[in-house]
């Protein structure tokens, strides 16, 4: 489960990229499915929003899956400092969007998103995804006083340590956790 479940959450991590170089490009689905001629009469924004949409309904999927993850608690106390980490991200998915809009083939668009795929999914480290932001979540950078620094993923607007009191976070790795309610 763990394993499928950290496929998912990478695909809907570095998707976009996918999603800007077609719209760069005009891709409308009527490209992928000419068998429904009637794809060809909708404007292509119509096309557009149904590519956003994929990732945006399998990171609600995603969500809902993490009830299937151990589970460990943050009790009061045991972290020692926090930092919101939301704005920490934004270069890095920037960059996606620049190395997309430079993309000029479907070849380089296979190859760069295996490479950067691969490198997401290996890593392991963070599953920063701008689409958790559309469901309420906030990404925190803690450290308990046991000298961990773990990513969290929580929907609560943490500001001190002595907020942190979470008796299930949802483990996806060992440094990134989510907590769902």
């Amino acid at each position: 489960m763990n394993f499928a479940f950290r496929l998912l959450l990478t695909f809907n991590a570095t998707s976009l990229l996918v999603i800007i170089y077609l719209v760069q490009n005009g891709c409308a689905l009527d490209q992928f499915f000419p068998q429904y001629a009637y794809l060809a009469t909708m404007p292509n924004y119509v096309s557009y929003l149904s590519y956003i949409l994929v990732p945006i309904l399998l990171t609600g999927l995603s969500i809902l899956l993490s009830s299937g993850l151990g589970k460990d608690p943050f009790k009061q106390g045991d972290v020692i400092s926090i930092e919101h980490a939301n704005n920490s991200f934004l270069p890095s998915y920037l960059g996606y969007f620049f190395v997309a809009l430079s993309i000029g083939s479907w070849e380089a668009l296979i190859f760069v998103y295996g490479v950067l795929f691969v490198f997401t999914f290996l890593s392991q480290a963070l599953y920063f995804n701008p689409l958790f932001l559309l469901y309420g979540f906030e990404f925190y950078n803690i450290k308990t006083k046991r000298g961990a620094a773990i990513f969290l993923i929580s929907r609560h607007k943490y500001k001190t340590p002595d907020e942190i009191d979470i008796p299930e976070a949802n483990r996806i790795n060992n440094y990134t956790f989510i907590e769902r309610s």
